[in-house]
């Protein structure tokens, strides 16, 4: 009764302050761009910086250490002698990885200097030509996806140093997989194609040996895992049996007791990232969403807890960190798509106590 009462409690306490419009509960900071008109961000670390593409004056992307105040001091990480590159990640020590073109025009994982004075590391392939580096935990284990000599994209783990003693981290019994995110105890995550040529969400064996696991479906043929806390929760997006994708939180143990995070009342949905209090970014129906976790749809539109008067429309959440800041895209007042930094404010706070409380009391109840 009393875990009853508390769990009412809570939802009552979000649902009025959902249902108040006298204020706005995230801060919105336009990140800029590198002199061009457009950025994408990726990742948030707990000491708020940020990773991501930000576009030139002459046009082309490149990796960016974002200005967290919007001020424009964001600095162009470079490439590795050709004109474009992307950081998809960074790690709480300041370590950043992602893509960067070579002079021979070939994507390659990268470990990029951080000072942006051009001191950037090629981190191979699998004996192919391309590859690209999604997560850096915090203790410099990288992983991504790599070409091998036999013309296949594999789920990688890179040798930090640069010295190419990458590891295939296999499949589900096909020939494609990736791997998006790896947490601070060496958990990976990602999608492997099985032995009936379909993607499915994977959990890999880090040692390379094989043993990956496959996290299943919403009653769909296809999924794909984006993130992994220090818990070992994992979310990303599954198909249900009438064709729609939607974010899901995996059961880790591949036993198929997935949950279906629902929408903002479309059809379809995806979850980017989830932090050690399990609080789960992404998007619905091209709407920023901070998801229910327990999977009852106490979905929440992140346009709606901003001051409507910003005129920004916010598409999508990436990345949220340990402090409860996320980073998007979305379109900013004057109609560019640009990266956007949302800090909480006291009641953005509450919703996300509250939002844990929540899913504490559905992990007791089952």
């Amino acid at each position: 009764m009393k875990r009853m009462k508390t769990f009412l409690f809570a939802a009552a306490a979000i649902g009025f302050i959902l249902s108040s419009s006298a204020s706005a509960y995230y801060k919105v900071i336009d990140l800029g761009t590198l002199g061009g008109n457009s950025s994408h961000a990726y990742s948030i670390n707990d000491n708020g910086q940020i990773v991501g593409t930000a576009w030139d004056s002459f046009g082309n992307p490149h990796a960016c250490l974002f200005d967290p105040t919007g001020g424009g001091a964001s600095k162009n990480l470079g490439t590795l002698g050709g004109n474009l590159s992307d950081a998809y990640s960074i790690n709480n020590i300041g370590q950043i990885v992602g893509k960067a073109y070579n002079n021979s025009g070939c994507g390659r994982a990268c470990l990029f200097d951080p000072t942006g004075q051009g001191n950037n590391i090629d981190l191979g392939a699998l004996g192919g030509s391309e590859s690209e580096a999604w997560s850096i935990n915090n203790i410099g284990q990288i992983v991504g996806k790599a070409y091998s000599g036999s013309g296949y994209r594999r789920a990688c783990l890179f040798d930090l140093t640069g010295g190419r003693a990458n590891k295939d981290l296999k499949t589900l019994g096909g020939n494609w997989s990736f791997a998006y995110s790896i947490n601070n105890s060496g958990q990976i995550v990602g999608g492997a194609y099985n032995s009936f040529g379909e993607p499915r969400a994977c959990l890999f064996d880090p040692t390379g040996g094989g043993a990956n696991i496959d996290l299943g479906t919403l009653g769909g043929n296809v999924s794909a895992a984006s993130s992994i806390n220090d818990s070992g929760q994992i979310v990303g997006g599954a198909y249900n049996n009438s064709g729609y994708s939607r974010a899901c939180l995996f059961d880790s143990t591949g036993g198929g007791v997935n949950i279906d995070l629902g929408t903002l009342g479309g059809f379809n949905s995806y979850a980017w990232s989830i932090n050690d209090s399990g609080h789960i970014v992404g998007s619905s129906d091209g709407r920023a969403c901070l998801f229910d976790p327990t999977g009852q749809g106490n979905n929440i539109d992140l346009n709606a807890i901003i001051d409507p008067s910003s005129g920004w429309t916010l598409d999508s959440a990436y990345s949220i960190n340990n402090n409860g800041w996320v980073v998007g895209r979305g379109v900013n007042p004057d109609g560019f798509y640009r990266t956007f930094l949302l800090i909480p404010e006291p009641a953005s706070a509450l919703i996300m106590g509250l939002g844990g409380i929540l899913l504490t009391l559905r992990r007791r109840h089952c």
